[in-house]
């Protein structure tokens, strides 16, 4: 095996074993303060998982922009839009152009995209709660993947390549 090989097979294992732990404890810890959605959680825990400290930091607040900007919009524009493939295509853009208004990554874009949609098209006679949820829920996610990111790596990159 090579030694970029051998680097590969250690950072994409640590990775995982990060993205599995981060995981496991968002899901407990959302499932223990009542979450309705703790998949939620979960899905925000291993998005922002890194190995570099800095890239999950840097990761979690497009996560948790993306979000909040995304529940935000949708909610707002279930008040102003009728129901249908028109407003899930008007909140989408409207979403991802606010992100962008304020500068966000195109990451945070996206999320912002897929809860407005979600909002509109799922959650209209609650919208406000589903926005405040997804952001608690988001937010335990993301502060379960930072925890993680503190425990030291166990085989670093350089020492990889020395290995083979």
């Amino acid at each position: 095996m090579t030694a970029v090989g051998a680097v590969e097979r250690v950072t994409a294992t640590q990775l995982s074993v990060r993205a599995a732990m981060a995981a496991a404890l968002a899901f407990l810890v959302a499932e223990l303060l009542g979450a309705d959605y703790a998949i939620y959680a979960l899905v925000a825990a291993v998005i922002v998982t890194d190995l570099s400290p800095a890239k999950s930091r840097r990761l979690a607040i497009q996560r948790m922009a993306g979000t909040i900007i995304g529940a935000v919009t949708g909610a707002l524009l279930l008040y102003v839009l009728p129901n249908g493939p028109i407003a899930l295509a008007l909140a989408i853009f409207g979403a991802m152009m606010v992100t962008q208004a304020f500068r966000f990554e195109i990451s945070a874009a996206r999320v912002a995209g897929y809860v407005a949609a979600i909002v509109m098209f799922a959650f209209r006679d609650d919208p406000w709660r589903y926005a405040f949820d997804r952001a608690w829920e988001t937010l335990v996610g993301i502060g379960s993947a930072l925890v993680v990111g503190l425990v030291p790596l166990w085989v670093r990159k350089e020492k990889a390549r020395q290995q083979d």
